[in-house]
């Protein structure tokens, strides 16, 4: 009785001597007990250990046991605790293909000759299909992969597009701006048109529509009464829109002595328009034709050049002109 008492003794003596050499604690864990064929899951070894202890921990290649293989190589991490341990974490991103109960037996973790052996752990591996054994035809062990839109991406790739057509653009502008010595922006030059020309732009398409040809007498006449009085107002400098037919022939009356062949037309125009918006007069289809040549030939005889500036001239003088005018000066 006494000797067992001695035994015990020294057994409860050394033993904390023997932990207290040891100072490692080992923890394994799966992230489940459950894993769909194809799927992935994390195997992690933690050792909780001091700073200046050396572990020699186990080392697998491409398979943890029969079954489970690793899909990336072995991560380590070490993170000090608050307690003055360090805790070093050891993880493996394992799969499995095969529908079985996978035992992952202890591992040992040795230290000064001492080995800790890590718990053992069970991962249940499903094959979430029904597969026609039958039909003689490969069958994926998982549906298809559909990755979500990377919206991020394209975003960054739309904004580079973007940084690099401004830098293109404004090396565009510096060259010719400061080596070609051009102007950034060209303005193309307004063309400004005679008040003749535009009045004669004006008749041509009411020549080419005809508008009394189909049933539109008063439309006809409205029109061209309406062109003549903008040409004479901004030909004879008389408000002529706001003015009435009688009114405008009278502003006239020098006309009629300097060129009484095209203050006869214009009178017969006029006339003949009123004829037709206030009366509801019918003109024949030569009286039609006959105002349209009047105004015509109103313009014509009383058109006034626009008198181009000498720098547009000089433009538009042809190279030998201008060699012509150099030799003799």
């Amino acid at each position: 009785m006494r000797k067992n008492f001695f035994l015990f003794s020294l057994f409860l003596a050394f033993t904390p001597l023997t932990l207290w050499a040891q100072k490692i604690t080992v923890n394994a864990k799966l992230d489940s007990t459950v894993l769909w064929i194809g799927d992935q899951a994390n195997l992690t070894f933690e050792v909780s250990q001091q700073p200046n202890q050396k572990v020699i921990m186990p080392i697998f290649s491409d398979t943890i046991v029969g079954g489970l293989e690793m899909v990336a190589p072995v991560k380590l991490d070490t993170v000090k605790t608050p307690d003055g341990p360090i805790l070093v974490t050891q993880r493996y991103v394992v799969t499995a293909f095969e529908d079985s109960l996978l035992y992952i037996p202890p591992y040992p973790f040795v230290l000064d000759g001492d080995t800790v052996w890590s718990k053992s752990l069970s991962l249940k591996v499903v094959q979430p299909f029904k597969i026609d054994t039958a039909a003689n035809s490969i069958t994926d062990i998982k549906p298809v992969f559909d990755p979500k839109f990377d919206w991020i991406a394209l975003i960054k790739w739309i904004l580079l597009a973007l940084v690099i057509i401004a830098l293109l653009v404004l090396l565009y502008f510096i060259l010719r701006k400061y080596w070609m010595k051009k102007p950034i922006f060209e303005s193309t030059p307004e063309i400004i048109l005679a008040p003749y020309e535009i009045a004669l732009n004006k008749l041509n398409k009411i020549k080419e529509e005809k508008p009394w040809q189909h049933n539109r007498s008063k439309e006809y006449h409205t029109e061209l009464v309406d062109v003549m009085r903008e040409y004479i107002e901004k030909t004879f400098d008389v408000n002529s829109m706001e003015m009435t037919s009688i009114e405008i022939l009278a502003h006239l009356s020098d006309l009629r002595r300097n060129n009484k062949t095209a203050y006869n037309g214009l009178k017969q125009m006029f006339q003949l328009a009123d004829l037709v918006k206030f009366a509801k007069f019918n003109p024949t289809p030569d009286e039609h034709e006959l105002s349209l040549t009047n105004a015509y030939h109103f313009v014509n005889s009383t058109k006034v050049e626009l008198t181009k500036p000498l720098e547009v001239i000089t433009e538009q003088k042809p190279t030998s002109e201008k060699d012509e005018t150099n030799t003799v000066s």
